[in-house]
């Protein structure tokens, strides 16, 4: 029941009193930020090793595991090891690197599947799904084995609202909760397991450093000229041209984003026929009053959708009817895993699952899209012509990423 000329009158997004988003966090600065973080080796392995082999990483999400004996397997190169993801008999989820005890071979080679216990292909060691060894053939030959000291190693494992997580230190720093912290607690309550039911996944390989992925999906100024032709009037419109942000919201090392959205857009017919039966992506006829206080946090009328980005690779985007996640894996200084997954209700009829397929086909253009610039750029960053990125203020969450890069890595405060 909002009229136009009341959405109108609240659809330029600026910081409160005024302000630029910068003044909000002066720590931050306004200078060029450097470029050698995405072309560096050594800087590479510094975030291998303070990083991605320090903090909580998702890995997926409880879905994936729905009876006990269900595992997945993740490789995850940045971390030197191999995941197993398994389902307890008594329900719990765990995590081992996917290790045999005896000579070291990799004990699943399946990416996912449903047993009872894991027997290596090698010298046929069986392990339980709690980890531990049970079998060993011709265990008398050994000398003073003790199956209880040579189960599989696990690694530190935890839920959040159905994300698994899990952490390749040894003895965690901080708990889940801790590590999430004051974010978590905003977008708790969010239907996550509701809009889980659907499903849809993506993932490919890409010759870019895994920031300039990031770095990607933190801005909204791209919007008006890099997605002319899929969304030309969805994120931006005469009074916001620029598709600045609603809201910016920085924590110790996560961050969040309200992107705005063009009550005024006209839909295509195919786009109103898919409007008629679900939420898609782009809709902002939501029912405010049902979101956790930290999604769409000023409760603003021409809202789209929340970029919520848990620091390193991790987005979970939030709109009313759907959310999506992104994971950027390090392969190299210059390769990453990208994979997205698209969640969404359970359809209860033909027009709902149709409006799914739109859904879901329209975003993954757009993807391509994002994809484009990504190879391109690592390319020419290589060549040393520029040294240092000039950020604006809609650009904010990415100058406050190399804070907190800086703040694990400590590349040019040992220097």
């Amino acid at each position: 029941g909002l009229s136009m000329a009341a959405v109108m009158k609240t659809e330029i997004a600026a910081a409160p009193n005024g302000k630029k988003w910068h003044d909000l966090y002066p720590e931050l600065g306004t200078g060029p930020v450097p470029i050698e973080p995405y072309i560096s080796q050594e800087y590479f392995d510094l975030e291998r090793e303070r990083i991605f082999h320090k903090v909580w990483l998702n890995v997926g999400r409880e879905e994936e595991l729905p009876k006990p004996g269900d595992y997945f397997v993740k490789d995850l190169p940045v971390g030197k090891t191999s995941l197993l993801i398994v389902r307890g008999k008594d329900g719990r989820i765990r995590a081992f690197h996917n290790v045999c005890s005896h000579r070291s071979n990799k004990l699943v080679w399946d990416k996912s599947g449903s047993c009872q216990n894991f027997s290596c292909k090698f010298h046929g060691w069986t392990y339980g799904l709690e980890g531990k060894l049970t079998f060993v053939p011709d265990e008398e030959n050994f000398f003073n084995l003790k199956k209880t000291e040579h189960g599989l190693t696990p690694v530190a494992t935890d839920t959040w609202q159905g994300f698994i997580f899990i952490n390749l230190d040894p003895q965690p720093q901080e708990s889940l909760t801790e590590y999430l912290g004051e974010w978590a607690q905003s977008v708790e309550g969010y239907p996550f397991t509701k809009h889980s039911a659907v499903c849809y996944s993506w993932r490919t390989e890409l010759h870019a450093n895994w920031k300039i992925l990031k770095d990607a999906f933190q801005e909204a100024y791209h919007v008006a000229f890099l997605h002319k032709r899929s969304v030309p009037d969805s994120f931006t419109s005469k009074s916001n041209p620029f598709a600045h942000g609603i809201d910016y919201k920085l924590y110790p090392r996560h961050h969040t984003m309200s992107a705005y959205g063009n009550a005024g857009h006209q839909p295509t017919p195919v786009e109103a026929l898919a409007y008629r039966f679900g939420a898609l992506l782009l809709r902002n006829d939501f029912s405010m009053e049902l979101l956790p206080s930290g999604v769409n946090p000023t409760r603003h009328p021409a809202w789209a959708l929340d970029l919520n980005v848990v620091f390193p690779n991790f987005f979970v985007d939030v709109s009313e009817g759907s959310y999506f996640t992104y994971n950027m894996w390090p392969l190299a200084v210059d390769r990453t895993l990208w994979e997205v997954r698209y969640y969404l209700p359970e359809p209860r009829s033909v027009g709902q699952r149709f409006s799914q397929e739109y859904s879901k086909n329209f975003f993954r253009d757009v993807l391509m899209e994002d994809a484009n610039t990504m190879e391109n750029t690592q390319q020419v960053l290589a060549s040393g012509a520029k040294t240092h990125f000039i950020l604006q203020d809609q650009e904010i969450l990415i100058r406050h990423d190399h804070k907190v890069f800086e703040d694990h890595v400590g590349f040019y405060r040992e220097r």
